[in-house]
């Protein structure tokens, strides 16, 4: 579902025109597509119809809870990387028993809490994460349900700080040592082997390295099966399916499903996904307004109201997100320049060098794509207050999460006794 299009000249998403959104609720502002959102998830679940399967959307791209409400009420269940993660998934009426829990480096205080709302697995990370795991599990008197995360050595061909499926990733276990780690997992008291995952990165655009690594992984899976044979259920290929940016040529859900669907189904198992980015990177927009424009003797500056702090890929990954006008008459005539936001980086950009749109002062512009790791990566620096966001079903519009205040930026701090 294309969410945001021009109608008479006005950008909008889904019934409702961002410049009414822009006027109701201030910029910048992140405005979230349900259709979109949920079209993504409905497309990939009849994809994988075939097969025994469970999505779980990877929070940490977008963990609004109206989103996450959205999602669970369409039966998805999640990826979390923290015990806040699962808090909000709780918090939003999603399932903790459709849960896996990754991420390298879970306290113990999260493996108890997660342990008792009951997720569905963890995906360890190392050997002494195993251990930690047994150890926490043991005290509760419980036994708790892992995979091994394991590194096939595949290179997803994406950005190196979103490539995480190679042997040198600070993240899972070499697929040389997994089964090693799978036979110290199955002499653990309070552990239970439930799964094989895999994870090899994020944004990628083909279907070829997953394939890949799904046959690298697949000779594992048959000894694990031979260790495990009475509780493992589950093979989840993890996230990392990409969308279209700029002129990429991504898989869709149908076409993902087809090049992994004969490769997985004769394992018998439950087949888990971990997408993100996927399900909501091209159902959001940041919407924000142009300060003015500066010209200096070698370059043209449009200064927008929105910085780094708001949406980081481009200063973090040099990512690209496509910039349009909100009035489509606006577009008719381009300029070459920078467009910038008011924090103090030279880093702190949206585009650079980029043929946009010739817009004046208090035109509004939208910054598409955003609604993957946009405001999930927002920050506080120069103590910016982070936008608002709004979610729209059709016609009508919410705002989900109100514009912070500049009192919130102090509400958790206080001052020592000894300087009052």
């Amino acid at each position: 579902m294309n969410a945001f299009r021009y109608r008479k000249g006005e950008l909008y998403c889904e019934g409702v025109p961002l410049r009414r959104l822009a006027r109701e609720f201030g910029t910048p502002l992140y405005v979230y597509s349900q259709g979109h959102i949920t079209g993504q998830c409905d497309d990939l679940h009849k994809a994988l119809g075939s097969l025994d399967h469970l999505i779980c959307f990877a929070v940490k791209a977008n963990s609004n809870l109206a989103v996450l409400r959205a999602l669970a009420r369409s039966g998805t269940g999640f990826d979390i990387v923290s015990g806040g993660e699962l808090y909000r998934v709780v918090q939003a009426g999603g399932d903790p028993r459709k849960c896996v829990f990754s991420g390298v480096g879970k306290t113990r205080d999260e493996i108890e809490y997660a342990l008792k709302l009951g997720i569905y697995m963890f995906n360890v990370e190392s050997e002494p994460e195993l251990r930690r795991i047994a150890g926490v599990a043991r005290r509760m008197g419980r036994r708790a349900p892992i995979a091994i995360r394991v590194n096939p050595g595949v290179d997803p061909d994406t950005h190196h700080y979103i490539s995480t499926g190679k042997h040198e990733s600070k993240f899972g276990i070499s697929l040389r040592n997994a089964l090693d780690v799978y036979r110290q997992a199955a002499r653990l008291d309070g552990i239970e082997i439930r799964g094989v995952q895999m994870h090899i990165g994020s944004q990628i655009t083909k279907t070829a390295p997953f394939v890949l690594a799904i046959r690298k992984i697949t000779p594992l899976i048959e000894q694990v099966r031979e260790i495990a044979p009475r509780t493992l259920q589950s093979f989840d290929m993890g996230g990392g399916l990409g969308i279209r940016y700029r002129k990429e040529r991504p898989p869709t859900a149908v076409e993902f499903a087809r090049a992994v669907t004969p490769h997985v189904k004769k394992l018998g198992l439950r087949i888990l996904l971990e997408p993100g980015r996927f399900i909501v990177g091209n159902g959001g927009v940041l919407v924000t307004r142009v300060v003015h424009i500066k010209q200096t003797p070698v370059k043209r500056f449009v200064i927008v109201d929105a910085a780094m702090n708001d949406l980081i890929r481009p200063s973090l990954y040099g990512s690209h997100h496509e910039i349009i006008p909100v009035a489509e008459r606006s577009a008719r005539r381009k300029i070459t320049a920078d467009v910038v936001g008011p924090v103090c980086e030279s880093g702190d950009f949206l585009a650079q060098g980029r043929r946009v749109a010739a817009v004046e002062e208090d035109a509004l512009l939208a910054v598409m794509s955003a609604g993957a790791y946009g405001m999930a990566m927002a920050s506080n620096y120069n103590a910016r207050p982070r936008p608002a966001e709004v979610m729209v079903n059709g016609s009508r519009c919410e705002l989900v999460r109100r514009r912070e205040s500049v009192k919130d930026l102090v509400s958790g701090e206080t001052i020592p006794s000894w300087l009052v």
